[in-house]
C-alpha cells in the first residue's frame, strides 16, 4: 500500500470516528447511556469474533495465558469507564464540547506514562497543557459557567481514554495479540453497560428499534471498521503522518455536529476548539520531528576501502 492510500485510511478512520459523536448523542433520545454501550459492545463482539479467531490461527506462537487474559480484563475495565463516563455525559453536552474535550486525553498520554511507567516527558507538554486549559477556558464563554456537569465528565473520560492508551500499547506489542485485547474489551464492555442498564436503566424493545441505526453504526463501522482500517493504515505511513489525521477526528465531530444536529459556537468557543486542537498536534509532533531532527544529524561510518 501507498503512503497516500495509508493516510486517507487513517482520514477516513477519524470521519468515521467524528461522526459517532452524533450517533451516540441521537441515541439518548431512545436509550439509556448503560444500555446503549452494552448493546453497541456487544455487537462490536459479535462482530470481531471471526477476525480474532484467524489472528490466533495465524499467531500460534502467540497463546493467550491466565496472566494475559486477566491483564485483558483490566484494560477492559479500563475501557468500559472511558466509554460509560463519556456517554453518559452526552446526555446533556454537545457533540462538539464532547469531541474537543475527550480528545484532551492526547496531551495526558505522556503525562500518565511518566507516572505510571517512568517514560520521559518531552518539555512540551507542559505549554500544551497550559494551552488545552485556556482552550477549554475559552469552550466555556470565557468562563466556566457556560460548561456543564457532561463537559465536566468529558475530561474525565479523557483520563481513562489516556490511562487505556498507554496501557493497550505496551500490552499489544508484548502480547501480539490486538484483535484479541479487542475481543475482550469489547465484551467486556458490553456485558457490564447491559447488566447495568437493565439494573439502573427502563430498556424497552421499542427504544432499541428506534435506536438501531445508530447502535449498528457504532459498533460496526465506528467501532469495528474504523480500528482496522486504523490497524491496517498504520502499517504503511509515518507516525507524523497518523497523528495529524487521527487527531482530526475532534474537527470532524465538529463539523457534523454542526452539519446535522446545528450546533454552532461562538468566536471565544471556536478559538478554544483552535487551541485544544494546536496543543493536541503539538503534543505529537513536536516530539516526533526532534527525532526527526537528531537521526538526520547522524553520520553513516566512513567506509574503510581495503583495496
Amino acid at each position: 500500500m501507498s503512503r497516500i492510500s495509508a493516510n486517507f485510511l487513517l482520514l477516513a478512520a477519524a470521519i468515521i470516528w467524528g461522526s459517532a459523536f452524533v450517533a451516540q448523542s441521537t441515541a439518548m433520545a431512545d436509550l439509556g447511556p448503560l444500555t446503549f454501550t452494552g448493546l453497541r459492545f456487544l455487537v462490536a463482539a459479535a462482530v470481531i469474533i471471526p477476525f480474532a479467531l484467524r489472528e490466533a490461527r495465524h499467531r500460534p506462537d502467540k497463546p493467550i495465558g491466565a496472566k494475559d487474559l486477566s491483564v485483558f480484563c483490566a484494560i477492559g475495565l479500563v475501557f468500559f469507564l472511558g466509554i460509560a463516563i463519556q456517554q453518559v455525559g452526552m446526555v446533556v453536552t454537545t457533540v462538539t464540547n464532547a469531541a474537543f474535550l475527550t480528545a484532551t486525553y492526547v496531551v495526558l498520554v505522556p503525562l500518565l506514562g511518566a507516572v505510571f511507567f517512568n517514560d520521559r516527558v518531552h518539555p512540551v507538554l507542559l505549554p500544551a497543557s497550559l494551552v488545552t486549559l485556556f482552550g477549554i477556558w475559552l469552550l466555556g464563554g470565557g468562563g466556566l459557567q457556560s460548561l456543564n456537569w457532561g463537559d465536566g465528565l468529558m475530561l474525565i473520560c479523557a483520563v481513562f481514554w489516556a490511562l487505556h492508551v498507554a496501557i493497550i500499547g505496551r500490552v499489544g506489542a508484548r502480547t501480539g495479540r490486538p484483535l484479541a485485547i479487542a475481543f475482550v474489551q469489547f465484551f467486556l464492555t458490553g456485558m457490564i453497560g447491559i447488566t447495568a442498564g437493565f439494573l439502573l436503566e427502563t430498556v424497552s424493545l421499542s427504544g432499541i428499534r428506534s435506536a438501531w441505526f445508530e447502535l449498528l453504526y457504532t459498533s460496526i463501522v465506528s467501532g469495528c471498521l474504523a480500528f482496522s482500517l486504523q490497524a491496517i493504515a498504520q502499517r504503511w505511513t509515518q507516525a507524523s503522518d497518523a497523528a495529524i489525521l487521527l487527531s482530526s477526528e475532534a474537527l470532524f465531530g465538529a463539523v457534523f455536529g454542526a452539519l446535522l444536529l446545528g450546533e454552532r459556537l461562538g468566536p471565544a468557543g471556536i478559538a478554544g476548539c483552535g487551541l485544544i486542537f494546536s496543543a493536541i498536534l503539538a503534543v505529537q509532533l513536536v516530539p516526533l520531528l526532534a527525532l526527526r531532527k537528531r537521526q538526520a544529524t547522524v553520520q553513516p561510518p566512513e567506509l574503510v576501502d581495503f583495496k
